[in-house]
């Protein structure tokens, strides 16, 4: 007789041994895991950086009064949005030094790095202009009155730091375009740790400083950015790097360049634009719905980031793989390192779902540490049900962020733009406008929605992924024939 407790303990290990292989396999291989994480890894910690930074703001800001956390998402997401445009454009760097690299055209990393910065003067002046509107911005969205003081005030200290910002995003796209990460990595920790110290000082008023609330978090993230931009010119004008990629004498204007960026950079911008706005849109609809719904969707919000953003780390990981490999004209490993990256993203993914599912009150714990916890317990309930549809639209989050990457690494923007502006409009916000608004229903109806947005998102990006157009698009000009680089065989100098 066949003993199948047995049968089936061999039959496991077997198929335990074979898939150990496989990964193995692809681990080693070109375009593998491997690969992918010596550029993920740092990527995610500076992501993870970011994600934190970012909590524990809004942790404090929700000890410090339910006011000053309903007030500061719409606010700091509507100043985001609006930088959006910026950082998407100047971002795009990233896509120019993955190809130029690619590509062994390295006196041209620095000048297209520059280019990016004097966007970045542009975001940063348009931000300036609008403080002295942020009054009847506000007025418009007609939070209640009190909420619309914080808002206004969260929101004028914010512009004063969107140069450094957008400008910062320019620069990390030095590094991350040439799968050089560890820098970024350090310099967000860093970031990271100026917010929350200061955060603490200027929100309670410790240490000897003045009690701000609400204003004093936003000092706090200006602070940080200023930090950062200031680590970056020091990094990038180092001579081993002005030598090699031209990061000093490529600092004037080249129009020719510059338009190219804007050309590819600007649909990016759009995109991350239309992005944001989409979800700022919700946030002011949620708005009318009350102070409870409000602050329940911005801690869930601020929840989903946990995951959110290290996967932002994958995707730039893919993007700048995709765009390196693209720079040498091999497609087949773009496309193999794009689901490299996915297949690690979505088992990252697959556990989170599973910790939102199982213990949901992990999450929200942080924000009732203050002893706040008859005034939140409104809040609690409303915040365990949003986990959930959390838990149900974050699998196909994983499609939406590590293809988009991918087709966008190759320079396909213009289809991620156009895709997002049909979607945000015709399934978020219309939709979001007459259910919440409208025929009054609830916060769920609305995150209901947002799920349906994103996971037709989700969807959209893996068909266009599957349609293999992206790979015979290039953003770089082609390399003017003639002798090789004398710095193609140069190893390339990093902190």
């Amino acid at each position: 007789m066949i003993d199948y407790r047995i049968f089936s303990e061999h039959f496991r290990l077997t198929l335990f041994m074979s898939l150990f292989k496989k990964i193995s396999r692809r681990y080693h291989a070109q375009a593998g895991y491997g690969e992918l994480l010596k550029i993920a890894v740092p990527l995610i910690l500076s992501t993870s950086a970011w994600s934190i930074q970012h909590f524990v703001d809004r942790m404090f800001l929700t000890w410090y009064s339910p006011e000053t956390i309903a007030a500061a998402m719409p606010a700091g997401i509507f100043n985001f949005t609006i930088m959006t445009l910026f950082i998407g454009t100047t971002g795009y760097v990233n896509t120019f030094v993955a190809q130029y690299f690619g590509a062994k055209q390295f006196k041209k990393i620095g000048p297209v790095v520059w280019q990016g910065i004097y966007i970045a003067i542009i975001g940063g002046l348009i931000h300036l202009i609008l403080i002295p509107l942020a009054k009847p911005i506000f007025g418009f969205i007609g939070h209640e009155a009190e909420i619309q003081r914080l808002e206004i005030i969260y929101f004028q200290v914010l512009c004063l730091g969107a140069f450094p910002a957008i400008a910062s995003s320019g620069f990390s796209g030095f590094f991350s375009g040439r799968g050089k990460t560890w820098p970024l990595m350090w310099i967000n920790v860093s970031a990271t740790l100026t917010n929350i110290i200061f955060d603490y000082m200027l929100i309670f008023g410790h240490f000897g400083f003045p009690e701000l609330g609400i204003r004093g978090a936003a000092i706090a993230t200006v602070l940080s950015a200023c930090v950062t931009f200031v680590i970056y010119i020091f990094i990038i004008l180092k001579p081993c790097y002005y030598n090699l990629f031209g990061t000093l004498t490529g600092c004037k204007p080249d129009i020719t360049l510059l338009k190219r960026l804007i050309r590819y950079g600007f649909p990016n911008g759009m995109q991350f634009f239309i992005d944001t706005a989409g979800f700022t849109g919700f946030l002011f609809i949620v708005g009318k719905l009350g102070r409870d719904s409000l602050a329940a969707t911005n801690i869930a919000f601020n929840i989903n980031n946990l995951a959110f953003m290290p996967m932002i780390g994958f995707g730039i990981a893919v993007s700048v793989m995709v765009g390196q490999y693209i720079g040498e004209n091999n497609p087949k490993m773009a496309r193999k390192s794009a689901y490299s990256g996915f297949h690690i993203a979505i088992s990252y993914m697959t556990m989170m779902v599973i910790l939102y599912l199982s213990v949901p009150d992990l999450f929200f714990k942080p924000f009732i540490a203050s002893g706040n916890n008859a005034d939140m317990e409104a809040i609690r309930k409303i915040v365990i049900v949003l986990i959930r549809f959390i838990a149900v639209y974050s699998i196909f989050d994983t499609f939406n962020i590590i293809f988009a990457a991918a087709i966008k690494g190759a320079g396909d923007t213009r289809f991620v733009m156009r895709m997002l502006a049909v979607l945000s409009a015709s399934i978020l916000i219309i939709p979001s406008y007459f259910a919440l608004i409208v025929f009054k229903q609830n916060v769920y109806i609305g995150w209901a929605i947002v799920s349906v947005y994103i996971i037709s998102l989700g969807i959209g990006f893996y068909l266009r992924f599957l349609g293999g157009k992206w790979e015979t698009m290039r953003v770089i000009e082609p390399a003017t024939p003639g002798l090789p680089s004398k710095f193609a065989e140069t190893p390339t100098p990093d902190i």
